[in-house]
């Protein structure tokens, strides 16, 4: 299973309660694309070219195929590996993301917290959880999970953030303005897909639109979470995505 991450995210952005707990039956392969955290290299500007270097990564460590999950920015590209590389990916995870052409949030606190310069708790807690005090809570013990690990992933570089701001971007042009979902129809692929309800940087529509569009698609809406809800309700979405991984 081959994790693929959010805007900026690195390896040690996951949640070691959602990691360890799917490592638990399978593989899992954490991801930095290039230039990308610790990973050195020229970084991407384009979903496409991220798709590839993803599909070349699987290639170079001698698999065939896997169970592909994509985080925000993350599930744009396992999305694109999906359509460009199908017969690498067995079932696809697309959590707090959506399709080309589909709609980023307005509130402009988003764009602040987004690229502070070391992202700090309140800045996860505005994008990524829930408004209640229990929301916030969860958040806060995200927070400490993630720190867990002494030698943490080196933190990801301003270009890269530009870079994957343009692909952002560019992310927002459709393959065809006269059905600018239509491509989604050729992800073959089991697919599961989670939102909280109030996702204030990919609003939470984007979800049903795709689970509306992809003929085999799933769809998960947590209350109470924004766009971190796998890490709000870590152990609800183990309970979910290990079912769905073990389903023939």
């Amino acid at each position: 299973m081959l994790l693929i991450q959010h805007f900026r995210g690195g390896m040690d952005n996951w949640d070691p309660l959602m990691t360890d707990g799917l490592a638990a039956g399978r593989e899992v392969i954490l991801y930095n694309g290039r230039g990308v955290a610790s990973s050195s290299g020229p970084p991407r500007n384009r979903i496409e070219d991220m798709a590839d270097d993803i599909a070349a990564f699987i290639r170079a460590l001698g698999l065939e195929q896997v169970d592909l999950l994509g985080f925000s920015l993350g599930g744009m590209q396992a999305q694109d590996v999906a359509l460009r590389h199908p017969r690498r990916v067995r079932k696809l995870m697309l959590l707090g993301t959506g399709p080309r052409a589909g709609a980023f949030g307005s509130d402009k606190r988003v764009l602040f917290h987004a690229t502070q310069p070391v992202p700090s708790l309140e800045d996860f807690l505005f994008l990524f959880f829930g408004r209640s005090e229990a929301a916030q809570q969860a958040g806060r013990e995200f927070w400490a999970r993630r720190h867990q690990r002494a030698d943490q992933d080196t933190p990801s570089s301003p270009a890269a953030m530009q870079a994957q701001m343009e692909a952002n971007l560019g992310w927002l042009a459709p393959l065809d303005p006269a059905a600018p979902l239509g491509h989604l129809r050729a992800i073959t692929q089991p697919t599961f897909i989670l939102n909280g309800n109030d996702d204030v940087m990919i609003p939470t529509i984007n979800s049903y639109d795709m689970a509306q569009n992809i003929p085999n698609a799933q769809l998960f809406i947590y209350p109470d979470a924004g766009h971190g809800a796998q890490f709000q309700y870590a152990e609800r979405f183990l309970r979910h995505a290990i079912q769905f991984l073990d389903e023939a």
